[in-house]
């Protein structure tokens, strides 16, 4: 029996960091389901459609085998329901330090109790520790390079349509 892993999280933008975690998870799990979900405490930058397709391009960039790979939105629901439905055991969570795993506790338990799922928690490479989502975001709104933090596809992106993706959540 082949071990389902979800890797779940906002990715407004994917970084290295978090493409790290997914090729890391592969080589551990049978099938990996990269999860683009909703969080409603966070204003989203990018829409969840682009986001899929920026992480899929990034995957297929950086990652030979990526046949137990997919990428996937889920935007109603617990996430316990999603691991459910695709067979998952285990809910694979990047951490960078302290503040994401007093974050990320309470949901592992209350995921664990909930599905009976569990979490288990992986550490990017250390060149990518310090980086964020939301400080990409705040460099490249600044014009600042972000090569050093996210896949290519993705700083193409950030360069070339930032400015409209902005325009058009400001509307």
């Amino acid at each position: 029996m082949s071990r389902v892993a979800v890797v779940p999280g906002s990715f407004d933008p994917i970084t290295l960091g978090h493409l790290d975690v997914i090729t890391r998870t592969a080589a551990v799990f049978g099938e990996v389901h990269v999860v683009v979900v909703h969080n409603p405490s966070k204003n989203a930058m990018i829409p969840i459609s682009r986001r899929v397709s920026l992480i899929e391009q990034a995957i297929a960039d950086a990652v030979s085998n990526r046949a137990n790979i997919v990428v996937r939105s889920w935007s109603m629901g617990l996430l316990v329901d999603y691991c459910t439905d695709v067979g998952a055991n285990v809910i694979v969570k990047g951490i960078r330090g302290s503040a994401d795993v007093d974050y990320e506790t309470p949901m592992a338990i209350v995921n664990r109790h909930l599905g009976k799922i569990e979490t288990m928690f992986m550490m990017p490479n250390p060149e990518h520790a310090h980086v964020s989502s939301s400080l990409v975001r705040q460099v490249a709104s600044l014009g600042g390079d972000v090569s050093p933090y996210v896949p290519p596809v993705v700083r193409e992106f950030l360069q070339g349509d930032m400015d409209t993706t902005i325009g058009t959540i400001n509307a």
